[in-house]
């Protein structure tokens, strides 16, 4: 039989974002208060719908900047200080997953170094960075004294394919600098091991392991007391981007 294109309804496509970083200590998310229906007053994390004219990187880019004022980390080209780490993560395709209409997501994840509170924009009504765990597991009241209900459409299982994500590929890959400024410490690296797997760690044995790989910190021959006490000396990532051996998370 001869293929029929109106035999199939349309739908349209979105691109949401878990974008992470690591502020006092903690592993956190940015959310967006929904300020139209559906879910309206409900946190959701950011994204909007693929325009005409774009491809998904091209979608996923544009609402990073639009939500962070991020640039999206060019691999081939020079690192810029504004920019972030950022990938696909997966597609979310369950017919009911927005009241709205048939909506395909095509979920990127973004990883930044620390930062400054955001500004809403679009139709939310304020945005916040907020700890993982009172997102994925909203229980009474967060640290801002909101009270933390379940995020909208299928938002949570879409953080927390992106938080597993970031806990599993830093276990052997480089992606854990993308939480550091462009000079940062062992001490520092060793923080954002500490906040994304929620453990820890020997300081020891942790700067043994990242010192170990030849390539993977690369000293600038500078050093640091932002942290506190002696100085410290300060590393930026190398050309090795895996780890050898991993470093195995521990149970938390």
């Amino acid at each position: 039989m001869p293929y029929d294109p109106s035999a199939f309804p349309p739908f349209a496509v979105t691109v949401d974002l878990v974008v992470l970083t690591v502020r006092r200590h903690a592993l956190c998310a940015l959310a967006v208060r929904r300020g139209e229906p559906p879910f309206q007053g409900r946190w959701a994390l950011p994204g909007g719908f693929v325009r005409g004219d774009e491809d998904l990187e091209t979608a996923a880019a544009r609402e990073l900047a639009e939500e962070t004022g991020l640039l999206a980390h060019d691999p081939a080209g020079p690192v810029a200080p504004n920019a972030a780490h950022l990938e696909q993560l997966a597609t979310y395709g369950d017919p009911g997953r927005d009241p709205r209409m048939r909506v395909v997501s095509v979920a990127h994840l973004a990883l930044a170094p620390d930062l400054p509170a955001p500004r809403p924009g679009g139709d939310a009504r304020s945005v916040s960075w907020v700890p993982v765990e009172e997102l994925l597991h909203p229980a009474g009241y967060g640290r801002d004294g909101d009270v933390r209900a379940p995020l909208a459409f299928d938002h949570a299982r879409i953080l927390a394919d992106g938080v597993e994500r970031a806990r599993s590929k830093i276990e052997y890959s480089s992606l854990a600098t993308a939480f550091c400024p462009q000079e940062f410490t062992v001490g520092e690296l060793r923080r954002v091991y500490e906040a994304v797997w929620g453990v820890a760690l020997d300081p020891r044995n942790f700067h043994r392991k990242v010192t170990g790989t030849p390539g993977f910190l690369v000293p600038t021959g500078g050093t640091t007391t932002r942290q506190g006490g002696r100085p410290a000396q300060l590393f930026r990532a190398g050309g090795a981007t895996l780890l050898n051996p991993p470093m195995l998370r521990p149970e938390a």
